[in-house]
């Protein structure tokens, strides 16, 4: 009876944030957005690491910044002196030179700006490539789990979006929030000093403002994020819609997928809107009440000026300082806008790095093995087929093994097991079992895909979880039943299977593959782009390049999941002649569907219900196992 139980992990789609496994952590639910609590600075301290090394360049740049925003303030000085003095006394040649200053501070103003942009322009974007290639180095370390948790456009817009906010803010905001502070304040002092009742009237929404713009950060934030998990959700529909672009057509579903994107755009599109709201309320406020004051402050002056209390130069260089403040108080909305998205964005880019890799190093394991039930032993199924693992330590050998994946609900029952099986040195195993048995799931085992949940795999008498990673794969040739190429030659996604390997190799893989003569047939040879996913070429020839890939490294240990499904019957007998060869010289499990697959092993085992019934050869088994010749009988059929 086929086995129901799920074999491979769901993959969320879309972004939930009141999903409890969702990686964006614990929610506030006193707002009903459903986003996490999070502090905008003690985010954006999180990127300290990555800008340490440029730090310099950023503090001479923003030192820079603050002498020219701090020239502006001289301007209205100057302006005092011109207007109570030349101007009032009727000189020219102190016209021209009044006039001469402005123009000399303006142009200072001008190039010191202009350094500041020189300065942080080259260090930022090699902050950007440095952030963008540890996530790349990051993404490639974590498990295989981790990726079937999370969609792919939530990946890429990390990698792409996120960053480069991150890089805007690094570049204009963080260095502004500290300039229009510091000039805030300095021309705050300056207009006190000037007239202080005045000062006093021009500086009182100052308290309000502080309060506005704490509740419309906290709003503006909760939209932010939300915004960018969104177009992450977005870039997954776009992602997926691309490379399946011939299964659309092919069922004439455009129209349900231009609707649900639809929907995901416009949900986006009301999102952006609320963030335009937000923004367009808080630079309302920022604008209106300081008019209001300066406007107040106008009257007032007028008045002390028409009394004689206030020289016109003093009133036109406090209005003069009050106009240059605006700028700094009216962006400060912008700026609190611009750091909450990084802040969201910084958020989102440590959600993945905050995410444990798997570690490149051999461990020790004292456990006991740990069974889950009863099993069937390999145990000789007739004359001549020796001993258990006990008997035999070399070759692949699983022992107790048991295997539930990390997202699996926990009342489910486990994927595999008790799987007690012995694959003997330079022997051939074929895994047979219904749909859902867990054939796959076994296989990813040995590459360390993943690890067992339970039990030990040994290679060669080698305990698999004391094996590094990188040298379990080095001995561990995989061959999947789904062929994965990339956008590069023929050649370079065949030489992926062996570092180093060289064109007698590569041409001894294609042989076995039958894949040789294709190969030649491409416009460009081995040199021909296949693009992305190879779908340049069909399913049989992808497969062929897949199958050539795992046997160029001539590997200890192959594990070949259908590898022939996509062959005609004619390429099917060519590529198993070939491949006894190379099956005559190394130890393989083999996941098999069809008789002519199956005849290429030395053994066979029964997967059923995720444990190991049986195990003989395929005349036993056919013989013998009622379940076996069923399947085997439905493979025929199919082949017929």
């Amino acid at each position: 009876m086929a086995d129901t139980t799920q074999t491979t992990p769901p993959a969320r789609h879309r972004t939930d944030p009141t999903d409890p496994t969702n990686p964006t952590g614990p929610t506030d639910p006193g707002d009903g957005s459903g986003l996490p609590r999070r502090s905008v600075v003690r985010a954006l301290l999180r990127l300290w690491p990555y800008v340490r090394p440029v730090r310099a360049r950023l503090s001479a740049a923003a030192f820079v910044a603050v002498i020219a925003s701090c020239l502006s303030l001289v301007i209205p000085l100057v302006l005092k002196w011109l207007v109570d003095g030349p101007v009032a006394d009727g000189d020219p040649g102190g016209v021209w030179l009044g006039g001469g200053y402005l123009l000399l501070l303006g142009v200072a103003e001008a190039l010191l700006f202009g350094l500041r942009r020189w300065l942080v322009s080259r260090p930022l974007a090699g902050v950007e490539a440095s952030m963008r290639e540890a996530l790349y180095r990051h993404l490639q370390r974590l498990p295989v789990a981790f990726h079937d948790r999370w969609p792919s456009g939530q990946l890429l817009s990390r990698g792409t979006t996120d960053l480069q906010m991150l890089r805007q803010f690094l570049t204009f905001p963080l260095t502004f929030l500290l300039v229009n502070g510091v000039t805030i304040l300095v021309g705050g002092v300056l207009l006190l000093a000037q007239r202080w009742s005045l000062g006093l009237v021009l500086l009182s929404p100052l308290l309000p403002l502080l309060v506005l713009c704490s509740v419309f950060e906290a709003k503006y934030g909760r939209a932010a994020r939300r915004t960018q998990d969104q177009l992450g959700d977005l870039t997954t529909v776009v992602e997926e819609s691309v490379l399946g672009i011939r299964i659309i057509k092919g069922f004439g579903r455009h129209r349900s997928q231009a609707r649900a994107f639809r929907e995901l755009t416009r949900a986006l599109r009301t999102t952006e809107l609320r963030k335009a709201r937000l923004l367009a309320w808080i630079w309302g406020v920022n604008t209106t009440l300081p008019e209001l004051a300066l406007g107040a402050a106008l009257v007032c002056g007028t008045v002390q000026v028409a009394d004689g209390a206030l020289s016109a130069g003093t009133l036109v260089a406090f209005l003069s300082t009050a106009l240059a403040l605006r700028w700094p108080v009216e962006s400060i909305g912008f700026l609190l806008a611009m750091s909450n998205e990084a802040a969201a964005a910084t958020d989102r880019y440590f959600e993945v790095m905050d995410e444990p890799t798997v570690k490149d190093q051999a461990v020790v394991r004292d456990e006991p093995v740990v069974r889950v039930g009863p099993a069937v032993r390999d145990e000789p199924a007739g004359p001549g087929h020796g001993g258990g693992p006990q008997d035999a330590p070399g070759g692949l050998v699983f022992s107790g093994v048991a295997f539930r994946y990390p997202d699996a609900p926990p009342d489910a029952p486990p994927t595999l097991k008790d799987i007690t099986l012995h694959v003997r040195p330079g022997e051939t195993m074929a895994l047979v079992g219904a749909t859902g048995s867990g054939k796959t799931t076994l296989t990813a085992l040995v590459p360390r895909l993943y690890d067992p949940t339970a039990g030990r795999i040994t290679l060669d008498g080698r305990d698999l979880a004391t094996i590094g990673r990188a040298e379990a794969r080095a001995l561990v040739a995989v061959a999947f039943e789904e062929p994965t190429l990339f956008s590069a030659t023929a050649a370079e996604n065949v030489l992926m299977g062996a570092e180093g390997a060289g064109e007698a190799e590569l041409r001894r893989a294609l042989r076995v593959a039958q894949a040789e003569e294709f190969v030649a047939a491409l416009p460009e040879g081995t040199a021909t782009q296949v693009g992305e996913q190879g779908l340049s070429l069909s399913g049989g020839q992808r497969q062929r390049l897949a199958l050539a890939r795992a046997v160029i490294g001539r590997p200890r240990f192959l594990i070949l999941d259908d590898p022939l499904s996509a062959l005609d019957v004619h390429t099917e007998a060519l590529v198993e002649a070939a491949l006894r060869q190379v099956l005559s010289a190394t130890t393989a499990l083999v996941v098999a569907h069809r008789p002519s697959t199956v005849l290429l092993a030395d053994r066979v085992a029964l997967l059923s219900d995720g444990r190991i019934a049986a195990v003989g050869t395929h005349h036993e088994l056919l013989r013998d196992n009622p379940e076996y010749a069923a399947l085997m009988s439905g493979g025929e059929e199919g082949d017929r």
